[in-house]
């Protein structure tokens, strides 16, 4: 099985666990570590997650994904809130979190420059906009390969 495949078939397993109980699967990795193979859940709500929440959907998700077998090689199960510089991955993220500090790096230079750091204006036509320095700067969502929150102080 492909790995993208594989990461679907998790997706589309735990998903309905998730909803369930109000949560939202932030990202989901299944990647080597050096400790072995690690699947790592980022899970987030809009009241926030507690360690009681992470170790309650770790029970959950380990059962469905214990039963469906869909990983046959040995893993660690990690189930955790995102953290406050949260990626922004789905195009309903650009919108939801309008007028928040991000931080936002490019595949290919946008007007001469692959790092940006301002404010989110939300998404209008498959096009992320950002202010940054007093400038608009608008983005296609597909030229992003990294786009995350960020503190503000």
């Amino acid at each position: 099985m492909k790995f993208d495949q594989l990461l679907q078939e998790v997706r589309q397993a735990t998903l309905p666990i998730l909803q369930s109980q109000g949560l939202e699967l932030v990202d989901l990795e299944y990647q080597k570590e050096a400790q072995g193979w690690v699947l790592r859940f980022y899970i987030d709500r809009e009241e926030g997650i507690t360690v009681a929440d992470c170790a309650e959907v770790s029970g959950e998700l380990g059962a469905v994904l214990e039963v469906r077998n869909l990983i046959t090689n040995p893993y660690v199960l990690e189930v955790s809130s995102p953290g406050l510089t949260r990626p922004l991955r789905k195009p309903e993220d650009f919108d939801k979190y309008r007028n928040r500090l991000v931080k936002v790096k490019t595949f290919e230079p946008v007007e001469g420059r692959r790092n940006f750091k301002g404010t989110l204006l939300g998404l209008e036509g498959g096009k992320v906009r950002l202010e940054v320095d007093g400038r608009i700067f608008e983005i296609l969502l597909q030229s992003i390969a990294k786009a995350n929150l960020e503190i503000e102080f």
